[in-house]
């Protein structure tokens, strides 16, 4: 198994983390209980009590639930309910409609969001699964229908970027999403789609194709932190000519990660599987919500075992 030494990651260091004063408290404390049992000495006026100490708040707003553990991050649902709605294709252009799920919470004020493109010839049913896995974490997710089944990964680019146009600007849930905080995935040329939509769209956040197809191999123009999901037995897309290249032609700065599943093929992202959920629930927390408490799933690098192939990557992330 090869294993890639870590770069130097092109974002600034996170935003998230909490500082806390770990000696005043306690020093006040002693000082006020000492003061109780003695009294004030002789013609001397009382100390004022000090102010209770307060917990200082997490200074990243979108650090959200309880912290994250291996069991809780390959559970198949999140602390959030979700809901779902339904969008026509009439009632939206630039792509073929789909279904929107969503945290019911409104006092966690808005979430990141996700669109998902499925591959050549499917249809947003293939990629259904993510919805609820994904939005019970705290995100807004789009899984879409494309225009056409046959339209290939530059087009199904441009469809997940007008996907998330219409999430901020005109959909029913557009109060709920916080429209700085955006990424895409897609399977297959779907997965394509979303590396061209990095692409066309640097502003995202993260990326994640999924045993992507593409024929451009090379992508240096990549600014977005990108996750890249091949499979070992993938015979439509073969790491060796397509998720692996993708990976291999991202920026060596860029935070960005290939995993190779063990034991699966091309149409392992189009079923509940809890490698893929688990390695891209962290990197949406890590990225889309700078939650950096997701951070112990993706570094120390993975090593290989009965799921996992193959993960390479950079550590520790910069975003």
């Amino acid at each position: 198994m090869r294993q890639h030494p870590g770069t130097t990651p092109r974002r600034s260091p996170a935003r998230g983390g909490r500082v806390r004063a770990a000696g005043t408290g306690l020093t006040a404390a002693l000082a006020l209980g000492l003061a109780t049992l003695t009294g004030p000495a002789p013609g001397a006026q009382a100390a004022p009590a000090p102010a209770p100490a307060t917990a200082p708040a997490a200074d990243n707003p979108y650090e959200r639930g309880p912290d994250p553990t291996e069991d809780s991050v390959e559970a198949p649902r999140g602390h959030y309910d979700v809901a779902e709605d339904r969008v026509s294709s009439l009632e939206v252009s630039g792509f073929g409609g789909g279904t929107v799920y969503y945290p019911t919470e409104t006092s966690d004020g808005t979430f990141g969001a996700v669109a998902v493109a499925p591959g050549y010839t499917a249809d947003q049913s293939s990629m259904a699964w993510y919805g609820p896995r994904l939005a019970s974490r705290g995100f807004v997710v789009f899984t879409i229908d494309t225009l056409t089944r046959l339209d290939q990964p530059a087009s199904r680019g441009r469809q997940l970027l007008a996907a998330l146009d219409y999430l901020t600007e005109r959909s029913s849930v557009r109060d709920r999403i916080d429209a700085s905080r955006l990424g895409v995935m897609g399977h297959s040329m779907g997965g394509g789609g979303s590396l061209e939509a990095a692409v066309d769209r640097p502003s995202l956040e993260a990326a994640i194709p999924l045993t992507p197809w593409n024929l451009d191999k090379t992508w240096r123009d990549g600014g977005v932190p990108t996750l890249i999901v091949g499979a070992d037995g993938d015979s439509i897309a073969p790491v060796s000519s397509h998720a692996e290249p993708f990976y291999e032609g991202l920026p060596g700065s860029l935070d960005r990660a290939y995993l190779e599943l063990n034991r699966a093929n091309h149409f392992a992202p189009n079923s509940p599987d809890t490698m893929i959920a688990k390695y891209s629930i962290s990197w949406l927390k890590r990225f889309i919500d700078d939650d950096t408490r997701y951070e112990q799933f993706l570094c120390p690098i993975p090593g290989p075992s009965t799921e996992i192939e193959e993960y390479r990557g950079n550590c520790p992330h910069g975003g």
